[in-house]
């Protein structure tokens, strides 16, 4: 793994306390290539929804390239997020739901250093995730070497919140497998940015910082319902975004630690 940079403090305020869910049983992903990407535009398009059931979930995920994120371990995160999006128990719960989904994805680092490799999608049909995956798929690393802005990280994901599709429930997904390292953290992005309504997920990859758990599960975690994914190490983040996305996409709430997500993913 890169080498994270000197931690500075974490802005102070008060943790939030949200019951984390342990790592689930792992299945096999086949990683997505051979694929045709479409364009990616940096503006931010919702998609005008006529003659279908309302949108039932605003879904923004947020890939960690921050320092520590070397080049085979970038491939590992892009690649196995396209992968999970095209499990057959995925393409279940989006298509089959009572209504789209719309999808969008960044990449985040430092304080400036967010990019868009997914604008606003919704997902109608499996040509439209097939094209969604493609799309994550074929996407160039935006930055390398910039610190860990986690805060500066969701504040550019409540942004893009407020231009997705009108949709019934809006989740942020942000994963990443280090700690705050440079600017405010969460609980200030929380405090300034509108987050009201807002569900914000976790996914920490474990490795050399021996924090990041801990950080996700007190910090990183916001509204009801929120929950931790864990990926044991960068080989492990598509298997871990499968589950994730199940529990995401079906709205499920889990309150026990010993209860696997019935119905994925293998």
């Amino acid at each position: 793994m890169g080498e994270h940079g000197k931690h500075r403090p974490l802005v102070s305020g008060a943790p939030r306390r949200t019951r984390p869910l342990p790592c689930l049983a792992r299945a096999g992903l086949a990683l997505v290539g051979g694929c045709l990407a479409m364009l990616c535009s940096h503006g931010v398009q919702a998609q005008e929804q006529t003659g279908e059931a309302p949108c039932r979930l605003a879904l923004v995920l947020a890939l960690d390239v921050s320092a520590s994120v070397d080049a085979e371990e970038y491939v590992l995160q892009r690649d196995g997020l396209a992968a999970a999006l095209l499990l057959p128990e995925i393409r279940q719960a989006v298509l089959n739901g009572g209504g789209p989904v719309a999808l969008a994805a960044y990449e985040w680092s430092g304080r400036q250093q967010q990019a868009i490799i997914l604008p606003w999608t919704l997902l109608r049909s499996e040509g439209d995730l097939m094209r969604a995956a493609s799309q994550i798929a074929s996407a160039q690393r935006s930055h390398t070497g910039f610190p860990t802005a986690s805060g500066y990280a969701l504040g550019f994901g409540a942004g893009m919140l407020t231009r997705a599709p009108q949709c019934d429930r809006a989740v942020l997904d942000l994963s990443g497998d280090g700690i705050n390292n440079e600017g405010f953290g969460p609980d200030l992005a929380y405090a300034n940015f509108p987050f009201a309504g807002v569900v914000v997920n976790g996914l920490a990859i474990l490795g050399p910082d021996d924090g990041v758990y801990d950080f996700y599960r007190d910090q990183v975690l916001h509204g009801p319902g929120a929950f931790l994914e864990i990926a044991r190490g960068f080989e492990d983040f598509g298997q871990a975004m499968g589950l994730k996305l199940f529990r995401e996409i079906n709205d499920l709430q889990i309150g026990s630690d010993q209860i696997k997500a019935p119905g994925c993913c293998g």
